[in-house]
């Protein structure tokens, strides 16, 4: 594929300088860099590629990161799996056509979810299948300017989180991150009835991301054992909040929302800008209140396809994501031992794409 710009090629994601090189530009985001995407293609067996926007020099302007997916419920490209948004990198609105011509030739269903591009969700081949909420925190203030900016019942509920002994530490150890997988996993069975991704999946991030000083896994702790835990992802200037758990029986004492307030803490010396609260479901009503506590901005992350030429195995496609699902609801059931709930995500997680 060509045009004045130049040439569109296929890269490897995860390692490739041309990918590389794009999102190093200022503005992208965590879902689009390389240590992300190395800890997704290592943790589940979907290659990850990137088609990438050349100009007349050879030089990388504009991209999609997308993972191959063929699986029981069919052959799929998703922008990016298990990433709250990942939108194309464009310089120009007019690279889009060039880039969405050279994947849509593949003709096959793609699937991207968009927080920033309009060029994208404006495009008439797409369809919105989807939307969800986006909170964003300004940390291009004081720490002071910052507290005072909380609605008062998190200035409450951190003070009450001090006074009750609450006590945040940061992860050193595997044996921490173990910890804080525990904690998560039995909040997703009992509070979600959903399984929780492998353990092998945070060992990645922790390689990609906390031993190279790219975030941090804060922990909140009571009478002497975790009862609460935020992991922190780093990208250019801005945190990422991906990764929380709590013990129900603690959370009179507002554990975590003293861990959320260190995060920010730890954002603000570390000298970032923005704090990335994430993706939360249009109905989960409970936790868009919770985070409207702390945020300066709230936006809509949008998720779009384009359904190719699969529409013959589409239906046997949704039967058996709806068989996964159902299969998995069981086995995330309380009654469930943790163990056995474990194993069934390392099992099972992939198909949730």
């Amino acid at each position: 594929m060509t045009d004045q710009t130049g040439r569109s090629v296929v890269v490897d994601a995860a390692r490739d300088p041309l990918w590389g090189q794009l999102v190093a530009k200022r503005g992208t985001s965590v879902f689009q860099s390389q240590p992300w995407i190395a800890v997704l293609s290592q943790s589940y067996p979907f290659p990850i590629r990137a088609q990438v926007l050349l100009d007349g020099t050879e030089r990388p302007v504009a991209g999609v990161a997308y993972a191959e997916v063929d699986d029981v419920q069919g052959a799929r490209l998703v922008s990016l799996p298990f990433s709250d948004f990942c939108d194309p990198i464009l310089t120009a609105d007019e690279h889009w056509p060039v880039l969405v011509e050279s994947l849509l030739e593949q003709r096959r269903p793609l699937h991207m979810k968009c927080l920033h591009s309009t060029v994208a969700l404006s495009d008439p081949l797409f369809h919105t299948v989807g939307r969800a909420r986006w909170h964003g925190v300004d940390l291009n203030r004081t720490e002071e300017a910052i507290w005072e900016g909380l609605h008062s019942s998190a200035r409450r509920a951190v003070r009450k989180a001090t006074t009750d002994g609450v006590e945040v530490k940061v992860a050193r150890d595997r044996a921490d991150l173990r910890a804080f997988f525990e904690l998560h996993l039995r909040v997703r069975k009992r509070k979600y009835g959903l399984l929780a991704q492998p353990f092998g999946f945070f060992e990645r991030i922790w390689e990609h991301f906390l031993d190279g000083h790219r975030g941090a896994l804060l922990l909140g702790e009571l009478e002497g054992r975790v009862v609460s835990g935020v992991l922190f992802l780093e990208w250019q200037d801005t945190l990422y909040y991906k990764f929380n758990a709590s013990d129900d029986a603690f959370l009179a004492s507002r554990p975590n929302d003293r861990v959320l307030w260190e995060g920010i803490r730890y954002g603000c010396e570390r000298g970032l800008s923005a704090l990335d609260f994430g993706l939360t479901d249009w109905d989960h009503e409970g936790l868009i209140r919770y985070k409207r506590k702390y945020a300066t901005e709230e936006r809509i992350i949008t998720a779009i396809q384009h359904d190719g030429d699969e529409q013959q195995g589409a239906a046997r496609g949704r039967q058996a994501r709806q068989l996964v699902r159902q299969v998995a609801g069981l086995l995330a059931d309380e009654s469930v031992p943790d163990e056995v709930s474990e194993r069934a995500g390392d099992l099972l997680y992939r198909y949730f794409t």
